[in-house]
């Protein structure tokens, strides 16, 4: 079977390519493509292939590399000795951008009913900064901010909303995306980068400042000014993953007062629940449908732009050289 794939032949480059696809051998099921997200921040990063040494970016870039991971598809085939899954069974994975794939049964997630393939495309980026939003520790009044409203930043503002924080203060430079995130549960939108963020939230919050911030920018100057706006024993959160660590500093009152950086990474989901992570991947997966369907999270709005997957190229050209004018993009397989 021939299907079309994305890949990044090098850095900078953009193909899509016709592969061969073989049948679903045991264990495995055979599925088509309906929609997959272009998840902006991670897919970028791969496709610049501009890495320190010894990174996670580093080792995970090869290329021919194939970009990826927030899939949607159907099941049109069932290899041997699968008993959960059927024939037209709807499931999210984190396969690559493909037309059709195999996978094991046991790495397919069988969607509900309720959400639109469009909205169920979001599920591992849920996943991702739910895990983000339980690492934070929240307490119910505490005061947020967070930096960068990316796909990523907009799911952490709802999270934290319906945690309980007294404030969740939306930082960025895009007055679009910061009006979204007030649609969303923000309390309070500031209008500028991490240093310059510090005086309106010293205003906001009577000069207390925050109890969490999450860095959802993954931009390595961002880490020294976020650790600006914590008080005394506060906590930041990690949750964009800087291809450049050498570039980043602490800067002052880590120590002195008494902060805890957080680091959060999407391969940390648990598969399975344990006494140590109690929250497995379909759990946190079922409790986003639930916030969806119950109308108290909302994905839908979030998307900007929609292309075939044969317009690959031009949709990363504009998230590289025009990345403010998207948020959401989706590759709609049904185009082909």
């Amino acid at each position: 079977m021939k299907s079309q794939t994305i890949v990044f032949p090098a850095p900078n480059q953009v193909e899509v390519r016709d592969e061969e696809i073989a049948g679903p051998g045991p264990g495995e099921v055979l599925c088509a493509a309906t929609k997959s997200l272009i998840s902006a921040g991670t897919e970028l990063n791969c496709l610049r292939g501009r890495f320190d040494p010894g990174t996670n970016w580093a080792s995970m870039v090869r290329y021919p590399f194939r970009p990826g991971y927030s899939m949607v598809a159907h099941v049109v085939a069932i290899g041997e000795d699968v008993t959960t899954l059927q024939e037209g069974d709807r499931i999210t994975s984190r396969t690559p951008h493909g037309q059709f794939f195999c996978l094991p049964a046991s790495d397919a997630y069988r969607l509900p009913d309720g959400p639109t393939d469009e909205e169920a495309t979001w599920a591992r980026l849920a996943g991702t900064t739910q895990l983000g939003a339980r690492r934070a520790g929240l307490q119910f009044g505490e005061s947020v901010a967070v930096i960068g409203l990316g796909i990523l930043g907009q799911l952490v503002v709802q999270y934290m909303a319906l945690a309980g924080a007294r404030r969740v203060i939306a930082v960025d430079l895009n007055p679009g995306r910061l009006a979204l995130a007030r649609a969303h549960g923000a309390t309070h939108a500031v209008a500028a980068d991490a240093a310059a963020a510090r005086e309106p939230i010293a205003e906001i919050t009577g000069s207390r400042m925050l109890d969490v911030v999450f860095d959802v920018t993954g931009h390595p100057a961002v880490l020294a000014a976020a650790v600006g706006l914590l008080h005394r024993f506060g906590r930041l959160v990690l949750l964009g993953d800087t291809p450049t660590p050498t570039q980043q500093v602490l800067g002052p009152g880590v120590l002195s007062n008494s902060l805890t950086i957080l680091g959060i990474h999407g391969t940390a989901h648990p598969d399975a629940g344990s006494e140590f992570a109690p929250w497995s991947r379909p759990e946190m997966y079922d409790l986003f449908f639930d916030y969806l369907a119950q109308g108290r999270m909302r994905v839908a709005d979030l998307v900007t732009q929609r292309y075939s997957p044969l317009d690959a190229p031009a949709a990363y050209d504009l998230l590289l050289h025009d990345p403010t004018a998207a948020l959401g993009v989706i590759l709609d397989w049904e185009k082909l």
